[in-house]
């Protein structure tokens, strides 16, 4: 396992400290860099729902809240549809930003532990910033396969399986 895995929280959101965001961040990103055999540093930035909309509007022209963004530091090589991505060979990997209010509101509609939600988004995130996408059928479930595994060696359900009542 790589040893030079950083995560630099930066709390806006004080309820993101009552929720324990710096560990659930360090646990994330450790779990997606260690299963790809990667260094690197990722900033998370735990905020509310005005500063990510905000976010949102100025990067991706979309005023509304979400649940997480990402900004990779470096720009990924295009790959075949499915491919899993070329790893980028850099110390700073990039930036997250992650919704509170938001995210409370999926776990809770979903019926899952905020936890287990958020982990869950930061570990998507942490994958786009390794070049996973979603941008067709094929990317997608590359990428949720790769989900499904890390948050499997985390011990968090699969969040794509569907609840039966």
């Amino acid at each position: 396992m790589p040893d030079d895995i950083s995560t630099d929280c930066v709390i806006e959101d004080d309820r993101w400290a009552t929720l324990g965001l710096e560990s659930l961040a360090e646990r994330a990103v450790e779990a997606v860099l260690s299963r790809h055999g990667l260094g690197g540093e990722v900033v998370v930035m735990g905020c509310d729902d005005a500063r990510i909309a905000a976010l949102n509007a100025d990067f991706r022209g979309k005023p509304r809240a979400t649940n997480v963004l990402s900004w990779p530091s470096v720009d990924h090589i295009p790959h075949e549809p499915g491919a899993i991505p070329e790893l980028p060979v850099a110390e700073e990997l990039g930036d997250i930003a992650i919704a509170y209010d938001t995210c409370l509101a999926e776990a809770q509609a979903q019926g899952k532990p905020v936890a287990h939600h958020v982990t869950h988004l930061l570990v998507h995130a942490t994958l786009h910033l390794l070049g996973y996408d979603h941008d067709n059928d094929a990317d997608a479930e590359t990428m949720e396969a790769a989900e499904r595994s890390i948050l499997l060696r985390l011990n968090i359900p699969d969040p794509y399986q569907e609840k039966v009542r």
